[in-house]
């Protein structure tokens, strides 16, 4: 499946002797594996600070070595999505490194829309590799039945 994305670029161009910038399109096309999307389709950041703390006082918990996941509704159309990475785990690029491995999980295996979910990142899953992490992730979001295929 081949999708096209368009995206604008500005450039500068010279009209009447004064430099103004023209927007110009263009189109890349990507493949993508039958039923993937690029975007989050439900899904948006978690940052207000009271956002996190009602998880943590309120939320319902799973965890495991690797990770710890709260969860609550919000009566929203849309899931927020947010994550908690301690500095003791080492500089900006680590705790954004692994930021990204997970919402990169997250996007390829959406959970249900309508809940605040905020995962909070143990030092263990520095470690770890992208299946390992991906498999944590997604057992404790089956656990706090988050996805479609929930445990019965």
């Amino acid at each position: 499946m081949e999708e096209s994305l368009f995206a604008f670029l500005l450039h500068p161009s010279e009209e009447d002797g004064r430099r103004c910038c023209v927007p110009t399109v263009f189109a890349v096309s990507i493949c993508l594996p039958s039923g993937g999307s690029l975007f989050m389709l439900h899904t948006v950041s978690l940052k207000d600070n009271s956002a996190f703390r009602r998880l943590y006082h309120r939320g319902a918990s799973a965890a495991n070595r690797w990770l710890v996941v709260y969860c609550r509704r919000n009566g929203l159309e849309v899931t927020r999505l947010g994550f908690t990475v301690s500095t003791k785990l080492g500089h900006a690029v680590v705790r954004n490194r692994i930021r990204r491995r997970l919402r990169e999980i997250y996007r390829l295996n959406e959970a249900k829309a309508g809940y605040d979910i905020v995962v909070v990142v143990r030092s263990a899953a520095l470690e770890t590799d992208c299946a390992a992490l991906t498999k944590a992730l997604l057992s404790l979001l089956r656990r706090l039945e988050l996805t479609e295929d929930a445990p019965q």
